[in-house]
């Protein structure tokens, strides 16, 4: 499963100093508007140290981690929705991810220039939404129209659909972004194929000064009270501090985090939770060959989680033989955990939980 971020916030706010920090290098970072001219792509493995304690039983040829694709667009302003900046180019990127990081500035310093001359991080995070919504009700209002030509030929399913989208429109008439008007799992079915942009998942990530990890500061508590409203993460990290640690070896950062009184990495829980975000969860093959995690989401059955390796392990599914990752680790491995009883055999209603070490048995 490819996970697919967005990394969006106004100019200047740390967003290509973040990207860089996560791709170890690549997008330019500069101190005026627009550097980011393209989307810039990165793949970033996703840290668990369940991997480690898995390799070091099994002693595999190779280990593949799951992996976070982050696409780094270009800082939005007001007007975007209608094009100013670089608008509706940077607005469609968008469409394209699972969710959002929506980098907030929440540091003084008089010599990286912001966007709107004063830091108000409500402010920035106003500015977004309200050109997200405006893209929205752009969208919604088309569909409306396509909609109601189906409408005259008496489609109640499309009647249906009309009432929602009108519902939906009116809302962000009334500066309420999708994910905020409490939609129904089926409302929500119903108006995916519209891609619409604040329907998205949201991750604050704050950008702090060094001194202000790893708690935050008075901009940091604003943006949490917001969130709770936006049922919103909120992470903080120091783009600049994050960007330095990428530059260094293992043991040096472990030095310099001890230093800042951190035990890892800022971007490790930006990844946690952007995992968090979407509900995911990742469950391990292991092997001589390789360990490697496979990201699904909570909630998904065994056939679906062997689809993720290949759709003939969903097509021709007989069982997955699945082991917990305790009792796999805790007993030293597949051999032991069997002899000790802990490898069950789960049929196609199972609901593969996170961690579960899986060998699918098909047949097509």
């Amino acid at each position: 499963m490819a996970l697919s971020i967005g990394i969006v916030g106004l100019p200047n706010v740390g967003k290509s100093t973040l990207f860089n920090a996560l791709n170890g290098g690549g997008a330019e970072a500069a101190n005026y508007p627009f550097c980011t001219i393209d989307p810039n792509v990165g793949i970033v493995q996703v840290p668990d140290p369940r991997m480690d304690a898995l390799a070091k039983i099994v002693q595999p040829q190779a280990m593949q981690h799951a992996i976070i694709e982050f696409v780094d667009i270009a800082g939005l302003v007001a007007g975007a929705a209608s094009g100013e900046g670089l608008g509706n180019k940077f607005l469609a990127n968008i469409r394209e991810c699972a969710a959002i990081a929506h980098v907030v500035r929440c540091f003084d310093d008089e010599n990286v220039t912001h966007v709107s001359g004063c830091i108000d991080p409500l402010s920035d995070i106003e500015v977004i939404d309200t050109e997200l919504m405006l893209k929205d009700m752009e969208t919604l209002e088309k569909a409306v129209m396509r909609t109601e030509k189906q409408c005259k030929s008496g489609d109640k399913a499309a009647m249906k659909v009309l009432d929602l989208q009108k519902r939906v429109l009116t809302g962000l008439e009334d500066g309420i972004t999708v994910r905020r008007q409490k939609l129904s799992a089926d409302d929500v079915k119903a108006i995916n194929e519209l891609c619409l942009l604040t329907i998205k998942p949201v991750l604050y990530v704050t950008n702090v000064d060094d001194g202000s990890l790893p708690e935050g500061n008075a901009y940091v508590d604003a943006v949490r009270t917001f969130a709770k409203q936006e049922a919103a993460g909120v992470v903080v990290v120091s783009a600049q501090i994050e960007s330095e640690l990428a530059e260094m070896d293992a043991e040096s950062q472990l030095e310099f985090l001890s230093d800042l009184g951190l035990s890892e990495p800022g971007l490790n829980t930006v990844i946690r939770e952007a995992y968090t975000l979407l509900d995911l969860i990742s469950y391990f093959t292991a092997g001589v060959k390789e360990v490697r995690a496979w990201t699904i989401h909570r909630g998904d059955t065994a056939p679906k989680a062997a689809a993720v390796i290949h759709n003939d392990f969903e097509k021709g599914f007989i069982r997955a033989e699945t082991i917990a990752y305790e009792d796999f680790v805790g007993l030293g491995g597949e051999a032991k955990a069997k002899e000790a009883g802990k490898m069950r055999l789960e049929g196609k209603e199972y609901i593969v939980k996170d961690g579960d070490v899986m060998h699918f048995r098909f047949n097509v």
